[in-house]
């Protein structure tokens, strides 16, 4: 890529995303040398001009949108100067085509494509039959075609059909006129939803789309997701109504269809060109547009909710952290009872049980007495609450087993927490590996009570699409969301930080830098060499590099090491300017990382 294009790529970018062109390109330069977002929005702000992770991740997505363009366009450009069609003025429409429908567009009379109506008309000789036609507008074209009939064109009808398929082919390859038929699309299409016939029970939680139409441009997502689900499964029909109103040929779409031709005189020929082009719009370009345009609306709707369950997703994994108390889990359930997990402040699982309080036994007793015993025992100080099935009366019943408790002790504090993704977890390869010997059913106890004492480190063990961030989640596009959703987990475990000595591989493996290997590596290192006293005892991992090592270092902390910047999260290429600006101010290191007011 040229220097030029890099530059006008950067200023598009730029535009977008609030920031200076420089800024662009330097992150550019980081991200094409490596270098992870997260990274570059802690360490790299001089370089940047301080650009957030939010803009680094909107830019980065486009800047691969924009190089997967340039690669396109560059394709189609060579694809048309082989076939030696390149003109100056195709040259400059291609390189101002700013969307990929649009470079399609423009390659629409030059790609190569199967026979189709209008390449068989010509064959037979109708090409000049619908030049003829233009050029005589006040003929009778009945009486032009007389002329082109041959054995395989029998009659002045197949004639008239033949080059009405060449006008509808050239319009449907016109890229100006595609652009401003799909902008009128855009404006003024109506989605329209219908209930299909007999589906009024099976398809009622629908019920809002039986008969509901909206401009498309002012459809919200979830409306637009709610109506797709229910096409799919059968309930509904969609269709977009565009010009509903105007009578056959005088729609805005059928006019701008017949403008090339200017066909507005009272002949014959004008007449005919006016009907031909209001059939090209019926029959081939409305039904191609209608679908592209149905296609922009999904992928809009995706965007927005995508937006949504990032947030949420974020919102989940930052949540504030209970701390190291000793946790009760509860997964509640009903028929297989509730699954009853205690864990140490570590997260060491100290012992496990199962009670039935509901039915079909309706032990409440015994499992009153179970619970209270566990809690007393173990000193328990939090009781973390999947909110799924019966988690209402779990609350009930723990809150009546608390009440027993006695007046002047201490009561643990209970909290509802999300179960969502907790039976992928326990039925993963990562669950069995930490918990052999211990049930299924068990582990999502466990792994629910973890989320209270620290909810980043436990979710991290799970997909991100598996966490259940929202109601359309596995509407949208997978792909896009297992991205987002990825970039979102990594960008939190960055924000945060890990500790190096008591982190767990899957949450090492979202560390800047790092990925499952040397995640899985820094474990088996740490286990059998006893903990990191230091940053820089890291590189002693196997495959662990210079690189990765400058990408991960300032995000892996070390509480209580030789070194007490390794606590912080100053960067090791910074320790030496952070050492000077102490001396300049007199303190003392350790004292002033203790003293958050000394740091703000």
């Amino acid at each position: 890529m040229t220097q030029d294009k890099q530059t006008q790529m950067a200023r598009q970018i730029a535009n977008e995303i609030g920031a200076a062109p420089t800024q662009v390109l330097a992150a550019v330069a980081l991200l094409d040398a490596g270098s992870t977002v997260p990274f570059v929005a802690r360490y790299r702000k001089e370089a940047t001009g301080g650009l957030d992770d939010t803009q680094l991740r909107n830019l980065s997505e486009r800047l691969g949108y924009l190089r997967e363009l340039s690669a396109r366009r560059g394709v189609i450009a060579a694809s048309i100067t082989e076939q030696g069609h390149m003109t100056d003025a195709i040259a400059r429409a291609l390189a101002d085509a700013a969307t990929k429908s649009a470079l399609e567009d423009l390659y629409l009379p030059y790609k190569p494509k199967r026979r189709s109506r209008a390449i068989i008309a010509r064959e037979l000789g109708l090409g000049p039959l619908f030049d003829l036609i233009l050029e005589r507008r006040s003929a009778d074209p009945d009486v032009l075609a007389k002329n082109f009939l041959t054995k395989e064109v029998p009659d002045t009808k197949t004639a008239l059909e033949g080059a009405r398929d060449i006008l509808a082919e050239g319009l449907s390859e016109n890229a100006a006129l595609l652009g401003r038929l799909r902008s009128h699309i855009a404006d003024h299409a109506i989605l329209v939803s219908q209930l299909v016939l007999g589906q009024e029970v099976a398809g009622a939680k629908f019920s809002d789309y039986f008969a509901h139409s909206e401009l498309m441009c002012k459809a919200a997502g979830h409306r637009v997701l709610a109506m797709l689900r229910g096409r799919n499964e059968g309930f509904l029909t969609l269709d977009l109504a565009i010009d509903p109103d105007a009578p056959r040929g005088q729609s805005s779409c059928e006019i701008a269809c017949a403008s090339p031709f200017a066909p507005l005189g009272q002949g014959l020929g004008d007449a005919w060109l006016r009907a031909a082009a209001s059939w090209a719009w019926r029959v081939k370009v409305k039904t191609s547009l209608t679908l592209d345009a149905m296609s922009e609306m999904r992928t809009h709707a995706d965007t927005q909710a995508i937006g949504v369950f990032a947030r949420n997703l974020k919102d989940l994994l930052l949540a504030a952290p209970a701390g190291g108390r000793v946790t009760m889990g509860i997964d509640p359930g009903i028929r297989t009872g509730c699954k009853v997990a205690v864990i140490d402040a570590t997260g060491k699982v100290l012992t496990t049980d199962t009670v039935y309080p509901f039915q079909p036994k309706n032990d409440i007793k015994g499992a009153s007495q179970t619970l209270l015993q566990l809690i007393q025992t173990h000193k328990v100080a939090l009781i973390a609450i999947g909110n799924g099935t019966a988690s209402r009366e779990s609350d009930a019943l723990l809150a009546t087993v608390l009440s027993s408790l006695p007046p002047a002790g201490p009561k643990p504090t209970k909290v509802t927490v999300s179960e969502a993704g907790a039976s992928v977890y326990s039925a993963s390869a990562l669950a069995a590996a930490e918990f052999p010997d211990l049930d299924v059913s068990l582990r999502g106890a466990v792994s629910i009570a973890r989320r209270l004492q620290d909810p980043l480190a436990e979710l991290v063990k799970i997909e991100p699409k598996s966490i259940g961030v929202g109601q359309y989640q596995h509407d949208v596009d997978q792909s896009r969301l297992g991205k987002s959703l990825e970039a979102v987990v990594e960008d939190a475990v960055n924000a945060v930080g890990v500790d190096l000595n008591t982190a767990s591989a899957p949450l090492l493996a979202r560390v800047s830098g790092l990925g499952v290997g040397l995640a899985e590596a820094i474990v088996t290192h740490r286990n059998m060499l006893g903990p990191f006293k230091r940053r820089q005892e890291v590189l002693k991992v196997p495959r662990l590099g210079p690189k990765a090592y400058e990408q991960a270092a300032g995000f892996l902390r070390i509480p209580n090491g030789d070194e007490p910047l390794d606590a912080s999260s100053v960067h090791p290429e910074a320790y030496d300017v952070a050492r000077k600006i102490l001396a300049v101010c007199g303190r003392d290191l350790r004292a002033v990382m203790g003293d958050s007011a000394t740091l703000k």
